[in-house]
């Protein structure tokens, strides 16, 4: 197969070609390796690519055969790195497949590599000293966006048509936006994260997709949902599958509207404008749209300050868990500047303020969940702006401590997190584009706790309404565009 073919299809339809016999996984991956040796050298999103052994039974699952890559935090594949991004973790190899690894191989995804990922996901950017920036391919000289941005940029560019990811403060959704895909973050507990990790962040990080197509997230997330025993968190079951809501009407929806966010944030005019675009197409569909007051419970600010207290005292946590497996020290020579700051921050956190941050993520959940009381669905930007410049993140930032890198981090995505804190399932939808620069600027719905069903129909009426697959980025495997090859272990 052609990569210009390969590159045309999404996830089900690859798997569908392959369930007939018009192609194979091993013609599938040398294809997905072939798109990465194109792109990849312009994007950087993959850090590690290898020749994967898996055999998958041709239409055992909707996702069988397809190529697959998983983020370099968040899941252990046995026998492979995983390094965290982060030069503390370098060279660790995972022992033992996670169960959402193990998940990805029962539903026949053919992992051949791992995505670039900032230190210990540790930002809304991705531009790790380990491996350096990821570039986003429709604008080179701009930020692929964070946690996931080497999945999300990966996705964009062709290399595969969906990539796992995470998200604890807008991980998935973020890249989403800044790459033009769709990218749902599940409800608290929907998907297993264990059993070396359970409350990652104390709930906020959930694992999920990123992909150009509604119907792969659904296939991908009906594959791996559900609960392990002894995980924290229970999400109850659908009533179907997630693959079957795509395509059901939603009905009509009362959709509340929040164009300016929380703190007092301005969102950029092309933003805005593409909010108002949105409204109009939603109300074309028989949706109710109105302006919205949604409450966080707390001030913007005590917002901020609990967050820094939970984030970083998780954060202390594990880059000492991470030393003292290393053998390595916790300085400027394995951390970065932020996270060396957060690291310092949390451990000044006391049980007392840890406690009363968790009381406040409570409080704001149950704030939020009030909002879906009176509007089915929450519609804002993503993102405030378009794709930041590389570098806007680095700027002066070793005079930032823990508080201050968060809040810089909120102020850049102040729509995203809390979503987190809330556990509900929330998405980023493609929908529209900037007029001036082509740059994709995504769409964020929220529901309420458990509603990825209702999500899932209204984003598969907005992708037959308002196409986004035909969109391609200026680096794109379609293009047949030569490449240099990666090092293949």
């Amino acid at each position: 197969m052609r990569v210009t073919e390969y590159a045309a299809f999404d996830a089900v339809g690859l798997a569908e070609l392959v369930a007939k016999g018009e192609v194979s996984p091993a013609e599938l991956q040398a294809a997905a390796h072939e798109a990465a040796q194109a792109v990849n050298p312009r994007i950087n999103a993959i850090v590690e690519t290898w020749r994967a052994d898996d055999e998958p039974v041709p239409g055992s699952t909707p996702l069988a055969g397809v190529p697959f890559l998983i983020k370099d935090i968040g899941v252990a594949m046995a026998g492979r790195r995983m390094e965290l991004g982060s030069r503390l973790a370098a060279g660790n190899v995972s022992g033992a497949d996670s169960f959402l690894m193990r998940r990805f191989r029962r539903a026949g995804l053919v992992t051949f590599g791992r995505t670039a990922t900032p230190e210990l996901a540790y930002s809304n950017t991705t531009e790790p000293v380990l491996y350096g920036a990821t570039r986003n391919p429709w604008d080179l000289g701009r930020s692929a966006g964070g946690s996931s941005g080497g999945a999300g940029a990966a996705v964009a560019a062709g290399v595969v048509p969906i990539a796992h990811a995470t998200d604890a403060a807008g991980s998935i959704r973020i890249p989403a936006s800044c790459n033009g895909l769709f990218g749902l973050k599940p409800t608290r507990g929907r998907v297993s994260a264990g059993p070396s990790a359970d409350e990652v962040f104390n709930g906020l990080a959930v694992q999920g997709g990123i992909s150009r197509t509604v119907r792969d997230s659904a296939a991908l997330l009906d594959q791996i949902r559900g609960p392990e025993p002894g995980d924290p968190y229970f999400a109850q079951e659908p009533s179907r599958p997630y693959a079957e809501e795509v395509t059901r009407d939603p009905g009509a929806l009362r959709i509340g509207v929040l164009t300016q966010a929380w703190g007092g944030h301005r969102t950029a005019a092309p933003v805005a404008d593409a909010v108002s675009r949105t409204a109009r197409l939603l109300e074309s569909l028989g949706h109710r749209v109105e302006e919205a007051e949604v409450d966080l419970g707390v001030g913007w600010e005590e917002f901020v300050l609990a967050s820094a207290r939970q984030w970083t005292a998780n954060l202390t946590a594990s880059i000492d868990a991470l030393a003292a497996a290393t053998g390595r020290p916790i300085d400027s020579s394995t951390l970065e500047p932020p996270v060396l700051a957060g690291y310092h921050y949390g451990r000044r956190v006391s049980g007392a303020q840890f406690v009363t941050a968790l009381e406040i993520r409570n409080r704001i959940a149950r704030s939020l969940a009030r909002s879906f009381d009176a509007h089915d669905v929450l519609l804002t930007p993503t993102l405030p702006d378009l794709p930041v410049p590389l570098g806007t993140h680095a700027h002066a930032v070793e005079e930032l401590d823990g508080l201050g890198w968060l809040r810089r981090l909120f102020d850049l995505s102040p729509f995203t997190a809390a979503f987190n804190v809330a556990g509900t399932p929330a998405m980023s939808v493609p929908v529209t584009a900037d007029a001036e620069t082509g740059l994709p600027i995504g769409m964020q719905f929220a529901a309420g706790y458990g509603r990825e069903d209702l999500l899932f129909r209204l984003a598969g009426q907005l992708e037959q309404a308002s196409p986004w697959s035909g969109r391609t980025p200026a680096v794109w495997a379609g293009n047949g565009s030569p490449g240099q090859r990666l090092a293949i272990a």
